[in-house]
């Protein structure tokens, strides 16, 4: 339970480490961020697979595949439906501007930034705490790890759009480091659903591979090869991938 508690204050924390760089490094190149957050969906990408989508399977028995397609599939919708509530992440960056009266655009815009954020950090959790019910500290390290790098760049994003709103940097820095809390409380939810009911572990934890795939698909990579900086973003994605695959034999 100290290493779940750990790692759940290390995923949240790397929203807020990620913030303390963004108000120091307030004007980031495309391709630097392009770059930066590809490496980290091909860490996420490894991390989906390795520590939460094959321990699936193992642990699934006769009907093993039943559970994990399902169960990627659940996660994968379950994603979907967040962001039919909220808009991508991409938009609320910059990247489509809708016109709106100025003061009112702005305080929309960030609300939305913010809840977008929070809504999209709750399910990442949840897959870093599912991840410690299979047993494999190894792997659920490596899951937790993958989300972390993620957020770090994830919390360089949240500074920019809520400053140019004309919010006071105190404010700014409470209410990203809100949403790395919401992380925490996630994979503490997460780990204990596995914990009482051993039963859905399978299940449980496909769900939280679907949803790490979701979100590299459909927010990361799209992301990433917007600016033109699409071949450094695959190298940078492969290197990601390749260095967690080190990491999972070095810790076997």
């Amino acid at each position: 339970m100290e290493l779940v508690l750990l790692t759940a204050l290390g995923v949240g924390g790397a929203t807020v480490f990620g913030t303390v760089l963004g108000f120091i490094f307030k004007k980031i190149s495309h391709r630097f961020s392009d770059i930066v957050l590809s490496f980290a969906a091909g860490v996420m990408l490894a991390a989906a697979v390795i520590g939460l989508i094959l321990p699936s399977l193992e642990h699934g028995g006769k009907l093993g595949i039943l559970y994990t397609v399902a169960g990627v599939f659940a996660g994968a919708l379950c994603v979907n439906v967040f962001d039919r509530i909220v808009p991508h992440l991409h938009r609320l960056t910059g990247a489509d501007q809708e016109q709106h009266p100025a003061d009112t655009a702005k305080l929309n815009k960030v609300l939305l930034f913010v809840t977008a954020i929070a809504i999209h950090n709750l399910p990442e959790g949840i897959a870093a705490g599912v991840s410690f019910g299979s047993g494999d500290n190894a792997a659920a390290l490596t899951v937790a790890g993958g989300i972390a790098l993620q957020n770090i760049p994830e919390g360089m994003v949240i500074v920019g759009p809520m400053l140019a709103a004309g919010m006071k940097p105190g404010r700014t820095f409470l209410i990203a480091a809100a949403t790395g809390v919401v992380e925490v409380l996630g994979t503490l939810l997460g780990y204990f659903a596995v914990t009482l009911s051993t039963a859905i572990l399978p299940f449980a934890l496909a769900f939280a591979g679907g949803t790490m795939l979701y979100v590299i698909s459909d927010e990361m990579i799209p992301e990433t090869h917007a600016h033109g900086s699409e071949r450094g973003a695959t190298y940078s994605l492969l290197v990601g991938f390749c260095l967690m695959l080190v990491f999972d034999v070095l810790l076997n």
